[in-house]
């Protein structure tokens, strides 16, 4: 794993509304706070996606700095869950082998925008989550 130099920062897809829906999932449940959130569209949200090796025009994962190192697909989303209260016990999901995790994740990221949905622009987050935005 890589090393970025900010911690507990989601990337994540700003036009998917899935992953935009993800973003204010986690920050509805993040009391303390602890994660910020940059759409892979800004500028900040790029120069991560490029440095971990994700293409910034057609991302096939979020991803997550924790800890200092990076976590991508089925990792990233079960390690921001099990930060969240009343959530550890996800922690468990991780004995599933890895393959499978990321399968069935890269399942949903392949057709979340036919499923889901797809913003015309970036999500505009309320004033509450914009405070916790990277661009």
């Amino acid at each position: 794993m890589s090393k970025w130099p900010d911690d507990d920062v989601i990337l994540f897809d700003g036009v998917c509304i899935f992953c935009s829906r993800w973003v204010r999932f986690v920050a509805k449940r993040d009391t303390a706070n602890l994660f910020r959130f940059t759409p892979i569209q800004s500028d900040y949200g790029t120069r991560l996606a490029r440095t971990f090796g994700i293409d910034p025009e057609d991302p096939d994962t979020n991803a997550v700095v924790h800890g200092g190192a990076i976590f991508m697909k089925s990792d990233a989303a079960l390690t921001v869950l099990s930060q969240l209260p009343g959530w550890s016990w996800v922690r468990a999901l991780f004995a599933a082998p890895k393959p499978l995790r990321d399968f069935v994740y890269s399942l949903v990221a392949r057709n979340r925008y036919r499923i889901f949905g797809k913003y015309d622009s970036c999500f505009v987050p309320d004033a509450d989550l914009r405070a916790r935005v990277i661009e």
